[in-house]
């Protein structure tokens, strides 16, 4: 359902039933990272991959869908997973837009081989018959902000200027049809990185339109949804105060730009050629009074933005094959690419 942003009311945290495959899943997703985590802000990086579970890439079609791991700079091991659905387009002339996806985590954790995201990924690119590239983005602990932007911003200059020379890169493929997106911490990241992208000179490229699913934003000040919904699943104060350390330069807080993007010190877009963005809340979210604000800040900047609410949905909700909102992200994403793609077009 569409929400209305200026809702504050918090659900009670005890009205919260998941199926038992995702509560054991969440809890096994939020023992690991706190494992991991050490005090002295760094990861026990070894442990973690060696649980999270990495699936290959899969040349020949499973379901409609290829995939294909592709370099950009093996120096910086900046890389993405390109999904290609074979369903057969309406028309010989048909295009398949470009979704260019950040895997969330927070800022620390996962990968876009990461078995959660592989399905999401090859999800969106067989229902929506569109070409994802996936990104595998530098993490903190060991590398701090802004190189995920900037990797984001290099992935772009790459599909800009040397996508046909990656051999398996459909001809169907219109990066003038390009979207950028992300959950979670990949939320941010699509932020900054589109942000980033309206003073970059591309040749074909062109984002008409970004989808954000629950962004992972902060501030120093609390919001009522952090401690009223304190306990909720994957998100906690603890975890979320851990990775902003782990991401931030030293001596930065939480009134950088980069986490409180419509702060003291955030980034006027007021004029700017933002595209329109669809934006996802989940009520068991506790970070979504953050994207509240960040949803009335975009449209006070004058950002054309949708904000859908599914009132029962918890962090990271769309992940769960077996949640019904899963099923209707899926739907909203696929009506809000066409609606921007016949702008285009039209």
């Amino acid at each position: 359902m569409a929400a209305n942003a200026q809702n504050t009311e918090q659900p009670p945290l005890q009205s919260l039933s998941l199926p038992f495959k995702t509560r054991i899943a969440v809890k096994f997703l939020s023992f690991i990272t706190d494992y991991v985590r050490r005090d002295n802000g760094t990861v026990n990086r070894r442990l973690f991959n060696l649980l999270d579970r990495h699936i290959p890439a899969k040349p020949n079609p499973i379901n409609g869908v290829s995939t294909h791991d592709i370099t950009v700079d093996a120096d910086k091991n900046l890389w993405f997973r390109l999904f290609i659905p074979h369903r057969p387009p309406p028309t010989p002339q048909s295009k398949l837009p470009v979704i260019v996806f950040f895997h969330g985590g927070g800022f620390v954790f996962l990968s876009a081989a990461s078995g959660v995201y592989d399905a999401a990924c090859r999800r969106f690119a067989g229902e929506l018959n569109a070409v994802v590239c996936s990104v595998e983005y530098r993490l903190a602990p060991e590398h701090k902000l802004p190189t995920p932007y900037d990797d984001g911003a290099d992935i772009l200059t790459f599909l800009d200027k040397n996508r046909r020379k990656i051999s398996c890169w459909p001809g169907n493929a219109d990066v003038s049809q390009c979207f950028v997106a992300g959950d979670s911490a990949g939320g941010n990241i699509s932020h900054h990185v589109v942000a980033k992208a309206l003073s970059q000179r591309f040749h074909d490229l062109k984002v008409i339109g970004m989808i954000n699913i629950q962004p992972f934003f902060g501030g120093s000040d609390s919001v009522i949804s952090e401690t009223a919904l304190e306990g909720a699943p994957v998100v906690s104060a603890a975890r979320t105060e851990w990775m902003w350390k782990a991401v931030l330069q030293a001596g930065e807080d939480k009134d950088h730009w980069a986490v409180n993007v419509c702060g003291p010190n955030g980034v006027d877009l007021t004029g700017s050629d933002f595209p329109e963005t669809l934006l996802f809340i989940g009520g068991f979210d506790p970070l979504k009074d953050w994207q509240r604000r960040y949803y009335e800040w975009l449209r006070k900047c004058g950002v054309v933005v949708k904000l859908v609410e599914y009132n029962d949905a918890i962090h990271g909700f769309y992940l769960f094959n077996e949640l019904p909102q899963a099923r209707l992200l899926f739907a909203e994403v696929k009506e809000f690419i066409g609606k921007q793609i016949t702008k285009v077009v039209n």
